[in-house]
């Protein structure tokens, strides 16, 4: 048994699937999804093929350390992604191949179901009473959305509108997390955390970028809220000085960004030992939301899971579009049932995907200025 073909397929929105196939035409998906940088993994396989094509692809270790240690340059988003990716695709080939689910070879299931969030508010909040109660007629019973628009270095606090919008959506019954987005600067997110101690958030995300992690200590001596990170982190190296910071307390792996399922469940092991909750990123497609529930299957400190139904992300296609099976990807009393199918769980529907990719998607995401013209976070 050999991996004969690797296929990458730019679909939109702004999803890039994989698709392994070996020298018998069994198959495997996976999703390598990088919002605004999909052309960049998708040029990244050509190495991955030169090195991996006839490689036996039981041997899914093996590949992936061929992958991240063999072309000498490691890490960052691009080729982390195109590494989860092509691992993702492997767990699916052989949990096919051996006619059950990828988290029975993880050690196979401490839950049944995992809680799931789904998004309100758009890129600049707005609406969140009616989106909320939406999503509450869903299922739901948690929701994010961002704190803020884009904020200035300094400037004067308008934490009331925020304050409201939080208040507005735990009207509906919702519990309720915050994403900073990296959008604030140290200054302006020591007040706002601050000021949001007393509304009972599930968390607030991403206060400062990861780059400045040196200053998260400092905005967790001022709350009791709990503090996630991590999407911008691509691997247990890069998540090393953040388990041992003392300020976080959920990290948030994107399993196609930080090499795939087997690293997340190694990140996952880590930041175990430092009692420290997962909570995996996943404003994705349905593999990589189906790789995240493979994981939330074996890893006991996964508590909450990020899926992208109706984000506003999300045009033209939604997060069940080239889905065959969508019950297993669907949430129920806000909840995801672990699949039960062999793999990741999915089945995709591969003349669609196919026929979207002969149209690739270029998604980039916003350009923001200050009033004054300089760069803003987006």
């Amino acid at each position: 048994m050999k991996i004969a073909r690797i296929e990458t397929f730019l679909v939109p929105p702004r999803w890039l699937f994989v698709r392994v196939e070996t020298s018998d035409g069994s198959f495997g998906w996976g999703e390598a999804s990088l919002e605004g940088h999909g052309e960049a993994v998708a040029g990244a396989f050509e190495a991955i093929r030169d090195r991996v094509i006839g490689a036996d692809p039981r041997r899914i270790e093996d590949i992936w350390q061929v992958c991240y240690r063999g072309g000498f340059y490691r890490g960052g988003p691009v080729l982390m992604s195109a590494l989860a990716g092509l691992d993702q695709a492997l767990w699916d080939w052989k949990g096919r191949h051996y006619g059950i689910p990828a988290h029975e070879m993880l050690g196979g299931r401490v839950r049944d179901r995992v809680r799931a969030y789904a998004w309100i508010g758009g890129d600049r909040p707005n609406d969140i009473a009616a989106a909320a109660a939406a999503r509450r007629a869903q299922g739901f019973s948690a929701v994010k959305m961002n704190a803020t628009a884009e904020a200035q270095f300094l400037a004067a606090p308008r934490f009331d509108e925020v304050i409201a919008r939080v208040r507005a959506a735990q009207s509906e019954g919702m519990d309720v997390a915050l994403d900073f987005h990296g959008r604030l600067h140290r200054p302006m997110a020591k007040q706002l955390a601050r000021v949001l101690e007393p509304l009972g958030l599930l968390f607030i995300e991403e206060p400062l970028l990861s780059e400045n992690a040196e200053g998260l200590g400092q905005i967790a001596a001022l709350t009791s809220i709990p503090i996630a990170m991590g999407e911008r982190l691509y691997s247990r190296w890069d998540f090393k000085a953040l388990l041992t910071s003392g300020a976080v307390d959920v990290i948030q792996p994107d399993l196609s960004h930080a090499g795939g399922l087997s690293e997340c469940r190694r990140i996952a092991a880590m930041a175990e030992a430092y009692d420290i909750a997962i909570a995996p990123h996943c404003p994705l497609g349905p593999l990589a939301l189906a790789a995240c529930l493979q994981l939330a299957a074996c890893a006991p400190n996964v508590v909450l899971q990020e899926m992208s139904l109706g984000i506003h992300y999300n045009e033209g296609h939604d997060l069940l579009s080239f889905v065959l099976n969508p019950a297993a990807l669907t949430p129920v009393d806000g909840h995801l049932p672990i699949p039960d199918g062999a793999g990741l769980g999915i089945e995709i529907d591969e003349a669609k995907v196919r026929a979207a990719a002969e149209q690739p998607h270029r998604w980039r995401n916003p350009l923001w200025r200050h009033v004054d013209g300089s760069f803003a976070e987006w």
